[in-house]
């Protein structure tokens, strides 16, 4: 079969699946900006497209969102077209709607079913909307109605695509009647082989030093340090718990600029901000036991999953992060805040503990606890990897269903 993928930077979360597809003999083929040439990887025949930039004009500021979305869905189109004109057709697509490239592929192969990977629908009320009362900066009266704008991506894409693909059941859900029946839940895959337990585990970062599971590591991940990650909690519970652990290294792995939510005041970042909020509070010798990672190499957060005691996830009800099942995997004790996608994942005391959001008190007393109790991060540890092995597992559970999931989509009449 012919299989076209749309991912602006591919392969995202297509990683596993594109690859399998393309082993077993199919001919795989992706537009995505990731390249500026085309070229191959994995089997997967990558082939680059550019935006085409258009005279800036005014449109209004709820609707600049989508206009670039359209921008890109006309330069995705362009190449398409061009792909068409020199012989290929899918038999299907498979894309990730979320920047908009796909809004028009059905316009130039109209027999080809189309399958979405659906990471969100915008809810535009409580606790999507208003969550964290402190970063909203809209009236209560504006905000739904720009967050409502914000799905007409979405419901364009409803018409042309034939099945839905979401990693949690709380993604899945938050799309609405007349897509959620299309959509199957099945999460990405973990690889349990490569993210487990190792008790001779060691990792070294300039500047920070060399940690083994003999250290007292505590660690906190998000991709970028913001507050839909609950940074700005963790940072505040910080001088509390350094203060209760006076022997605990705290590794906090992100970068410095925003994947999620608002943009911090310009020329400033959401790191910096709560850095400076906290410091004053926190002794030299205290801050000593503080590391600032930025972004790391796989290997590396891999041997950081697997050294440190307890792993501190927090989050708004968005989007589950990869690095909590990562963790969950190598048998990491979790202290993980008591929102709704999170307790897909994670029964209270079962796999690891939620604690509220917002209460950082809570935060440093769970993670106080569980660090002097090996006991119970050993059960909880094991309790959450063998729950991400029955449930998350690449091999066992979730490439089989992707693929049955795309078998079906292949035979899918449009």
């Amino acid at each position: 079969m012919k299989i076209l993928f749309i991912h602006q930077n591919f392969p995202g979360q297509f990683k596993h699946l594109a690859v399998v597809l393309a082993k077993q003999g199919h001919q795989v083929v992706s537009l995505t900006l990731r390249v500026k040439e085309p070229t191959r990887w994995n089997g997967v025949q990558l082939l680059p497209y550019g935006i085409q930039r258009k005279t800036p004009q005014q449109c209004h500021p709820w609707v600049t969102d989508f206009d670039t979305k359209v921008t890109r869905a006309e330069s995705c189109f362009l190449a398409a077209t061009k792909l068409k004109e020199a012989g290929f057709t899918p038999d299907f697509i498979i894309a990730h709607p979320g920047w908009g490239e796909s809004l028009f592929l059905r316009d130039v192969w109209p027999k080809a079913p189309m399958g979405l990977y659906c990471e969100l629908y915008h809810l535009s009320e409580y606790p999507h909307v208003d969550f964290d009362p402190e970063f909203s900066r809209e009236s209560d009266l504006i905000q739904p109605l720009r967050i409502r704008l914000k799905n007409l991506n979405n419901h364009m894409h409803f018409d042309i695509a034939q099945a839905g693909l979401s990693p949690t059941r709380f993604q899945a859900d938050t799309f609405p009647a007349v897509f959620r029946d299309r959509i199957s839940v099945i999460h990405d895959g973990i690889d349990t082989d490569a993210l487990t337990r190792k008790p001779d585990a060691s990792v070294s970062f300039d500047g920070a030093g060399t940690f083994t599971r003999e250290d007292e590591v505590v660690t906190f991940v998000n991709r970028n340090l913001e507050p839909y990650r609950g940074y700005h909690i963790f940072m505040r519970a910080l001088p509390d718990l350094l203060k209760a652990r006076p022997n605990a290294r705290v590794l906090i792995v992100g970068g410095d600029g925003v994947s999620y939510g608002a943009a911090p005041p310009k020329g400033q970042t959401w790191k910096q901000i709560f850095i400076d909020e906290v410091r004053a509070r926190i002794p030299d010798e205290d801050w000593a036991r503080v590391h600032f990672l930025g972004r790391i190499p796989y290997d590396k957060f891999i041997a950081l999953l697997q050294v440190g005691r307890v792993h501190v996830y927090l989050t708004y009800p968005f989007v589950l992060s990869w690095s909590l099942f990562e963790a969950m995997s190598c048998e990491g004790a979790i202290v993980a805040s008591d929102t709704a996608p999170v307790r897909e994942a994670i029964t209270h005391d079962v796999h690891g503990r939620l604690v509220d959001f917002f209460d950082g008190d809570a935060l440093v007393a769970e993670v106080d606890r569980l660090l002097d109790d090996p006991e119970a991060r050993a059960r909880l540890g094991q309790a959450a990897r063998a729950h991400i092995r029955e449930n998350y597992d690449l091999r066992s559970t979730c490439l089989p269903r992707q693929l049955q999931w795309v078998s079906d989509l292949s035979e899918t009449t449009v």
